[in-house]
């Protein structure tokens, strides 16, 4: 694999992992409402969870664009 192909390659895996780990915060969000516990809680949760979010969206683009430079030496 040359270095061209391994940066975006990890930064793909890098941006799995941030959506995983946001789905798995998600799903401690609900099982704190579910369950009744202290709802600030939830509500600072979902608050990360929205910078998880945009900064996904953001991530993504930025590996597609690393994607598309040209090779250089």
């Amino acid at each position: 694999m040359t270095e061209k192909q391994i940066v975006p390659a990890v930064l793909d895996k890098l941006y799995e992992n941030q959506v995983a780990l946001a789905a798995a915060i998600e799903e401690l969000a609900l099982w704190v409402e579910v369950r009744g516990e202290d709802i600030a809680v939830a509500d600072n949760i979902r608050g990360a969870l929205d910078t998880l979010d945009r900064n996904a969206e953001q991530i993504g683009k930025m590996i597609h664009q690393l994607k598309e430079l040209p090779v250089t030496s």
